[in-house]
């Protein structure tokens, strides 16, 4: 069994249900029902040569954003190969390096017309073959070196079975979508479609084309990042959402700015997810958005969240951000293997679960909190503090549109905190004390930064997280 059956099933109960909708800038929006989405997939599977289907080879999807990627996508798994989705903003260069990075044996093309490669890579090894793969993605690079995370159908539909615990997506949901498609594909796409839901595509992210696309097709949920909510609470109609159950919040840390705007203007409160490519979706804040929005919410029934301490011990106490440990996550649906160096799970996951390199804690509740990467943790005459904790501050600021928090390091206080600041559009640069001083408001002394520079522009990685290696 696999996800394309089980979306074969969807066809065969209801053939004419909308699958996916797509907004049109000028004219009526274009609607592909499932058995159509279907059919247009066997014909994307069937440009892959007969001698490569089912041989689990690696094939690689460069298309625009849009419903013929979700076609392309589920051609490459109808023809029993593994997904290798592409980002379509990339160069011809930069797409022939990570093909050949990633040992592709081919690429389907919609850019703007389709076609089929084959690329000269070696057979998949015979260890790849076994766990019958589905999707390889690599993680964002938002610290260090990027990985390849293969993923297998199997684990897949456990995966999605879990998610849902939280979702609990149906058939009479609509899901406004927003987020790029080569970096949100199996817990989010795969899962709408196996549970015979409706996808909706703005023509673009700006608000109100969202609106717009959300008035006439009146969703049930939201699917995306801090950034979109945040374009939205700022529209000035009076348009609603009025039919949204959830809004679901993710990609990066949502700030307690953004989701108190979007409230007021919606009076909708944004539940934030923690997804993990590795893992899944193993928590949302489904009982506490309204009262603590910047949490990340309770494990979903299937899995289980401890923490552990630097010498690995469990924490157990609760109450604050002095009791955080690296959060470690143990569920299903968990990936199979690293791909290059080829690395099975059970090499990664033992003794703690899948251990995140995030810092958390848990509130008396229960609820998790974020405090940021461990990589991003200063330490100053031994006060250790994230970088996460202090730019969640400065981006407050009414002139900071984005910041970045690095250790430098420092001669008698080991290191301390520096930031890299980038304006909003038309503001003035404020002066360091101002910005020292707005900092203190809410920080102790030794978290505010040292010095402030004023940049146009931070690094991003492909998912719009701020990127922390350069």
């Amino acid at each position: 069994m696999n996800i394309i059956d089980e979306i074969r099933r969807n066809v065969a109960r209801n053939p004419d249900h909308p699958a996916i909708v797509t907004a049109q800038r000028e004219g009526v929006d274009h609607i592909l029902a499932y058995a159509d989405l279907l059919y247009s997939a066997e014909s994307y599977a069937d440009l892959i040569p007969p001698s490569v289907h089912g041989t689990s080879r690696l094939i690689g999807v460069f298309a625009p954003q849009g419903a013929r990627f979700v076609v392309a996508a589920l051609g490459v798994l109808a023809s029993g190969n593994c997904l290798v989705p592409i980002p379509a903003d990339q160069s011809e260069a930069a797409l022939h390096d990570f093909a050949v990075r990633s040992g592709l044996h081919g690429l389907l093309r919609l850019d703007p017309e389709v076609s089929f490669d084959a690329l000269d890579a070696p057979p998949p090894d015979d260890e790849l073959v076994a766990l019958d793969p589905a999707y390889l993605r690599f993680t964002s690079g938002t610290t260090n070196e990027r990985k390849g995370v293969v993923i297998s159908h199997q684990r897949i539909l456990e995966r999605l079975s879990a998610a849902n615990r939280g979702m609990r997506i149906t058939g009479d949901d609509k899901i406004m979508w927003l987020l790029p498609m080569a970096h949100h594909f199996v817990v989010s796409i795969l899962l709408y479609l196996r549970n015979g839901a409706t996808i909706l595509l703005p023509a673009d992210s700006l608000a109100r084309s969202v609106l717009d696309l959300a008035e006439r097709e009146q969703p049930t949920v939201f699917y995306a990042s801090p950034y979109h909510y945040g374009w939205l609470a700022k529209d000035a109609s009076k348009q609603r959402l009025d039919s949204v159950r959830l809004a679901v919040s993710t990609a990066e840390g949502l700030r307690e700015q953004t989701a108190a705007l979007f409230r007021e203007r919606f009076g909708l409160s944004l539940v934030q997810a923690l997804g993990i490519i590795e893992v899944g979706l193993p928590a949302m804040n489904l009982e506490a958005a309204q009262n603590k929005p910047t949490a990340l919410g309770r494990a979903l029934p299937d899995y289980e969240i401890g923490l552990r301490s630097d010498d690995g011990r469990p924490v157990t106490k609760r109450g604050g951000s002095e009791h955080c440990g690296e959060i470690c996550i143990r569920g299903p649906g968990m990936f199979d293997a690293y791909l290059d160096p080829w690395t099975p799970s059970e090499q990664v996951l033992e003794p703690y679960g899948f251990r995140t390199g995030d810092q958390g804690w848990f509130d008396r509740d229960g609820d998790l909190h974020l405090v940021g990467r461990r990589s991003n943790r200063i330490n100053m005459a031994g006060m250790k503090f994230f970088s996460e904790e202090v730019e969640a501050v400065l981006d407050t600021h009414p002139a900071v549109a984005r910041s970045r928090v690095v250790a430098r390091e420092h001669a008698h206080l080991g290191q301390i905190p520096a930031a890299e600041i980038v304006l909003e559009a038309g503001a003035d640069e404020p002066k360091a004390r101002e910005l020292s001083e707005h900092c203190r408001t809410k920080l102790p002394v030794y978290k505010v930064p040292r010095s402030f520079d004023f940049v146009t522009d931070l690094p991003m990685t492909v998912t719009g997280k701020v990127k922390r290696s350069t």
